[in-house]
């Protein structure tokens, strides 16, 4: 799960529905044609930021605002293309959601029952070297043996330790090494330890040639490899310790800019790199010269009024100006649009081993009684109503293989079905009611969203009592399930997600939600144990094919509705608002691509 900044759209909450967004009425949507312009070369694209990127390093890069630069100065062997989808799967959505070739002369020829993915690498791509020099197969191969450095590991490790063979054996080695405190994680010891150690699993026949040899099949694989963790790494890294303040003043580009004047905590520039070439690169464009962002505005309401003032054209960490939405709605501002994503944000997730209250969260009917309680619009409005959020039923969110439009717990669409509700409790054993103690996040935004879910359930006869705690210990505790056993934890958490890809991503929220895995860290925060679930991830990850893994990803996502194990509450679209001289290919709106969950910056020209 990508991070998002402070839950994103989540922020205009109190706001956005105080003033009755959903009142509105408006379609978000504005009048943009397939055609806006002819694209102009030149100019600065000025970004203001809170805090600027976590990570400048790929490797440990994860948060949707370091997506965003890494589209500049990072390239991987596939990678997704521009287009700016109005709704979740239309031609658009379906085209910026699949990866196709970057550096990689090809989509990967598969070999060996689907256990084999070769990669043949362009000629011409190059580093921002002097002299510049080609990416080369070993550059790829370096930047997966940097993923377990003891510094700045990998945001993900699981997807590439469950599929690429001898990954998970060279991370434990690699961990143990660095445990023993004779070798100490300097940027000597930590090369050191990669250059000495080999992957089985990852093969350079030759500089223009990677091969990836895989456990078992996975046809989701390309989506894994789409990931700015995949970057080609330079050999020069070698000489830092990973994104360390010497690391992030020596950054070297493979992409159409390069970062310069990198000044922490205030500002950094990209600039053309001059070793890109555009006959190499179907994806990218190098149409401003600069891209200039300034940190340290971490107010909403400064950045929007600068953005309209052309002080500055785009943000990234901060959403926007929640207050502003409605008006920028109701007066149908073309460069303001909600953009479609595709998420699980928030959703309600049951502790299935609490003793309290009689174990009740351990009885399915007094989970489904909560799946029909519910009163989702109530949650949708609080989330800016309609505009901004839809309501799912389904842990697998609309526009990805398994997919469940329909609504096992008929709620008067979405409004809440109380007297179904009290029928489940009395046939559970709650004729006069249940108590449920509810965990969520103190902050401002999810206080409103647990206040919405306990008011809706109050009049079917269930009290949920709040424990509310900081975002710091709150997903600590909910995926601590050893001890969630015990009298007073939680039974209801309130958590979000947000898928890693879109399309075949049942590896991404299925088996995280779901697949037997009751540890310290887990995010099957109800700890679900379930031969069938179990059994029905393990052939939908082996899957050879999307095809062949969608009637295993749609029998869990159905499995998992018919449990109860979480209740899915809205999806939530990306806002977004840029000056009036930005412009891009096919919307008036700067288009968000949903594998950034930012606007893209290599796609952008000034007018």
């Amino acid at each position: 799960m990508r991070r998002l900044p402070k839950l994103y759209a989540a922020a205009a909450v109190v706001a956005v529905a105080a003033m009755g967004l959903a009142a509105c009425g408006g379609s978000t949507t504005n009048s943009s044609s397939s055609s806006i312009g002819t694209p102009v070369k030149g100019g600065t694209l000025k970004v203001v930021a809170a805090a600027g990127p976590d990570h400048f390093d790929p490797a440990s890069a994860y948060g949707t605002w370091d997506y965003m630069y890494e589209r500049a100065y990072t390239r991987q062997l596939v990678d997704y293309p521009y287009a700016a989808p109005k709704t979740i799967g239309d031609a658009a959505w379906r085209k910026s959601v699949t990866p196709v070739p970057d550096v990689a002369t090809a989509m990967p020829t598969i070999s060996d029952g689907g256990k084999t993915y070769t990669f043949h690498i362009k000629q011409g791509v190059m580093w921002n070297t002097s002299p510049p020099r080609q990416v080369t197969s070993q550059d790829f191969l370096r930047e997966f043996k940097a993923f377990f450095n003891p510094v700045q590991p990998v945001g993900a490790p699981e997807y590439f330790t469950s599929t690429i063979a001898g990954l998970e054996a060279y991370n434990n080695a690699e961990t143990a090494y660095f445990a023993n405190k004779a070798h100490p994680p300097t940027a000597e010891n930590i090369a050191n330890f990669q250059n000495t150690h080999s992957i089985p699993g990852i093969t350079t026949p030759d500089s223009s040639t990677i091969e990836f040899h895989l456990v078992q099949p996975a046809a989701d694989f390309v989506y894994m490899m789409a990931m700015p963790f995949t970057s080609a790494r330079p050999v020069e890294y070698n000489a830092y310790v990973p994104d360390s303040a010497q690391f992030r003043q020596h950054t070297i580009s493979d992409g159409p800019y390069q970062i310069t004047n990198l000044v922490p905590g205030k500002s950094f520039d990209m600039v053309r790199n001059p070793a890109w070439k555009q006959s190499t690169d179907t994806i990218r464009h190098q149409w401003v010269n600069e891209i200039a962002t300034t940190i340290g505005v971490t107010s909403a309401t400064t950045q929007l009024a600068d953005q309209k003032a052309g002080t500055y054209d785009l943000t990234t960490d901060v959403p926007m100006d929640p207050a502003s939405i409605p008006a920028l709605v109701a007066s149908k501002n073309p460069k303001y649009f909600a953009w479609p994503w595709s998420n699980t944000e928030p959703y309600l997730v049951f502790n299935l081993r609490s003793p309290d209250a009689k174990g009740a969260m351990g009885k399915l009917a007094v989970r489904q009684a909560i799946e029909y309680g519910v009163n989702k619009v109530a949650v949708q409005k609080a989330f800016g109503g309609p505009t901004l959020a839809k309501i799912i039923n389904s842990p697998i969110p609309p526009g990805n293989v398994g997919y469940v439009s329909t609504n096992m717990y008929p709620n008067n669409n979405g409004s809440g079905n109380p007297s179904k509700c009290k029928q489940m409790l009395a046939s559970a054993g709650y004729p006069s009611g249940v108590t449920l103690t509810t965990l969520y996040i103190n902050d401002s935004v999810n206080t409103h969203t647990f206040e919405t879910v306990q008011a809706s359930l109050k009049s079917c006869g269930i009290n949920l009592t709040g424990k509310a705690e900081p975002i710091s210990s709150f997903y600590t505790d909910l995926g601590n399930a050893p001890v969630n056993n015990e009298s007073g934890k939680w039974d209801i958490g309130i958590p979000g997600w947000i898928p890693d890809w879109f399309g075949n991503n049942g590896r991404t929220i299925i088996s995280p939600f779901f697949q037997t895995n009751c540890v310290v860290n887990t995010i099957n925060y109800g700890c679900v144990s379930n031969t069938k679930m179990d059994g029905l991830i393990k052939s939908a990850e082996a899957a050879t094919s999307t095809s062949t893994s969608a009637t295993d990803w749609t029998q869990a996502n159905t499995l998992a509705i018919q449990n109860a194990w979480i209740v899915p509450l809205v999806t939530q679209l990306l806002p977004n608002f840029s000056s009036t001289r930005v412009h891009n290919p096919d919307s008036v709106a700067i288009a968000m691509q949903p594998n950034i969950g930012d606007p893209d910056i290599t796609n952008i020209w000034i007018k």
